[in-house]
């Protein structure tokens, strides 16, 4: 029987259990990403988006229940309309390291944290035609439970910023950099061959609630939440984007939001 994370209205948050529901995931990324948005990296001519973490990892799923609006995300319960990949710390070994690790050096991190278990969060995606439902709501309050069950300490992982030119994302980089920062304990730079500066304008002159306006609307979320950022920014030009680490340890999540989804530590 499946196991639902979390449901509202006719939408069920549940992780993938079969080859089609992964496969229909891989369609919704390849959608997203390569067809809606600039992404080439990863691309099957098929029409799915994977790598090597896709057989290791758990897939965050959002359906809508019933008969199937698009035949292209069609799985046994309804329709596939959001998805997350989810790499626990265990999973990641068996891969040969984290996704994020590509881009930022986190052997010194998890060196310093060997007792906390890490959970990667990457490939978030919604349906263009679902964005005005409740389907980024559901993706977190499954990520919320899916903590709960496999007791996650940190959640980590790149977020993006579109394009390749971190010029054009100077003041939200800037404010980042600042108001962001990792305390030395959790520090993460990128590695030194991808490292970008983020530090683009002097910080004084930053308007905070601009540069809060301009942040994407997912790096927004995190900043809310209480997350630290990385050192450094990352240019991906697989994915069109200049990305930045996220880092949020459990703890250090701002309580006010757990009235709304639950203590990830609640039993």
């Amino acid at each position: 029987m499946v196991q639902v994370l979390a449901e509202k209205g006719g939408f069920a948050a549940r992780l993938a259990h079969s080859p089609e529901d992964v496969a229909a995931a891989q369609r919704l990324r390849h959608r997203v990403f390569m067809e809606e948005g600039t992404a080439q990296s990863a691309a099957r001519a098929d029409g799915h988006d994977c790598d090597r973490y896709d057989d290791v990892c758990d897939h965050l799923m959002v359906v809508r229940k019933g008969d199937a609006g698009d035949p292209a995300f069609a799985v046994s319960d309804g329709d596939l309309v959001g998805t997350y990949r989810l790499i626990r710390q265990d999973a990641a070994h068996r891969a040969n390291g984290f996704y994020t690790a590509a881009e930022y050096d986190l052997a010194p991190l998890l060196e310093r944290k060997q007792g906390l278990s890490f959970l990667e969060l990457g490939r978030s995606c919604v349906r263009a035609d679902m964005r005005d439902q409740p389907v980024a709501e559901l993706l977190w309050q499954g990520i919320w439970n899916y903590v709960r069950d496999y007791r996650i300490d940190v959640m980590m992982g790149c977020a993006s910023f579109d394009g390749t030119n971190p010029d054009a994302h100077a003041e939200a980089l800037t404010y980042l950099a600042h108001k962001a920062a990792a305390p030395a304990d959790w520090r993460v730079a990128a590695l030194p061959e991808r490292y970008v500066e983020m530090r683009r304008k002097p910080i004084d002159a930053i308007d905070a609630r601009t540069a809060m306006r301009a942040l994407p609307p997912l790096i927004k979320g995190y900043v809310r939440l209480g997350c630290h950022v990385g050192e450094g920014a990352v240019i991906d030009h697989d994915f069109n984007s200049t990305d930045v680490l996220i880092l949020l340890p459990v703890a250090a999540i701002n309580p006010r939001y757990f009235a709304h989804f639950g203590a990830p530590a609640a039993q």
